[in-house]
């Protein structure tokens, strides 16, 4: 092999870990889910494919799926109110700006809560989301940790990204949204 030869391998080889450390770095970033809060949406030791880009560009919609920077580790939720929204909860209806929102994704959880006599979801508010802020919730609504009791309203500055994928089982792969 011929130092032309080497030197253009090593080219290739700085080029290619340069071109993950972007990707990993702005674009997208494996996620571990750890504990129960999402279920049955997404379960504990998932693997998710996130898409840091999306919240760099200000793509974030009532529904996405969030990963959240907390002070020693990060949170997987779900944003219920944008910046400005005004949301309460009534008997298990999400209202949202004065309209009642489907919450499909709950249909599991909430068929279980029935069948035990309790809410799914206590009631709150009405409460007006500050500017730059949002308001989570974890689809296991009676076991999560969110913006009604700990996390509170998450800044926009606390965003990772937008779960896009569970990638890990393979058997279970599948969009997040």
């Amino acid at each position: 092999m011929s130092k032309k030869d080497i030197m253009g391998w090593i080219k290739s080889i700085v080029i290619a870990i340069g071109i993950a450390i972007i990707v990993r770095t702005f674009l997208f970033s494996p996620y571990i889910v750890e504990g129960i809060s999402m279920e049955p949406t997404l379960h504990n030791h998932e693997r998710l494919f996130v898409n840091i880009a999306a919240i760099k560009m200000g793509e974030v919609k009532r529904g996405d799926i969030v990963i959240i920077k907390g002070e020693n580790l990060n949170y997987v939720k779900r944003v219920i109110g944008l910046p400005g929204d005004v949301i309460e909860m009534r008997n298990d209806h999400l209202i949202v700006n004065g309209i009642t929102l489907q919450e499909p994704y709950l249909a599991e959880n909430k068929k279980a809560a029935d069948s035990k006599g309790w809410p799914l979801t206590e009631d709150f508010g009405p409460l007006t989301v500050p500017s730059g802020e949002y308001f989570v919730m974890g689809d296991n609504r009676q076991r999560s940790m969110d913006s009604r009791n700990g996390l509170g309203l998450i800044k926009e500055e606390s965003l990772i990204g937008k779960s896009e994928f569970v990638i890990f089982p393979l058997k279970k792969a599948r969009a997040t949204d």
